[in-house]
């Protein structure tokens, strides 16, 4: 599901994490797609993030 995505935190104005973004390759068109997963543990798209951050090697970079 994230295979050659770029996963990171994203912060708020408070400098804490708020949320994660991930962002997909570029399709064959040039598009590229985004998705901001917010930090809520019912969250599917959080848990899916989780699940792939748990594969030894996969890390949630911090943010910019």
């Amino acid at each position: 599901m994230f295979e050659n995505c770029t996963i990171k935190y994203n912060k708020g104005l408070d400098n804490k994490n708020c949320s994660i973004q991930v962002i997909y390759p570029a399709a064959s068109d040039g598009s590229v797609r985004n998705l901001s997963v917010p930090l809520v543990e019912d969250n599917t798209d959080y848990k899916a993030v989780l699940e792939w951050a748990a594969i030894d090697g996969n890390n949630i970079e911090e943010a910019d």
